[in-house]
């Protein structure tokens, strides 16, 4: 279940998607498919501002959109914020999924993927936390030991 927060677009499909959500856009008529295709694309791109725009899409749809396809938008509304570090809007959308569908084992999964990469990111702040206070330490006590021998 990691791959799917990892998993990258091809660029050749985002530029595909993208083409036929502008064309749309120009002609002030774009359909429900081309945008979430697009944002689709947009949450799976390596770029966080991508990832960030697909989000966008993705909230006007549910907004907007037929009941029954809001779990789809719940689901990769999830994975976009999970994927530039959102973990708790995330968790919120997994939640809201779960609301709708509670059996559903793939979401249960993704769940789990989140807030393992949230312990995860935890314990690297904390790590990079402590070393800088170490560092820190270090150079006070270093700058003690030659104030005192002069």
């Amino acid at each position: 279940m990691d791959e799917v927060l990892d998993e990258v677009v091809p660029t050749e499909d985002l530029k595909k998607y993208e083409k036929v959500y502008h064309e749309q856009l120009s002609s002030g008529n774009i359909t429900q498919k081309a945008q979430f295709e697009y944002a689709w694309c947009l949450v799976r791109s390596k770029y966080s501002g991508d990832i960030r725009k697909g989000l966008i899409l993705l909230e006007e749809l549910f907004h907007t959109d037929k009941e029954e396809s809001k779990r789809d938008y719940l689901y990769y509304l999830a994975i976009g914020n999970a994927r530039i570090k959102e973990y708790n809007k995330a968790l919120q959308y997994v939640r809201g999924f779960l609301q709708i569908e509670p059996g559903n084992h793939q979401v249960h999964d993704l769940e789990v993927v989140i807030k393992r990469r949230m312990e995860k990111e935890g314990l690297v702040g904390v790590a990079l936390t402590g070393g800088i206070v170490l560092g820190i330490a270090g150079v006070v006590g270093l700058a003690l030991a030659l104030a005192k021998k002069k």
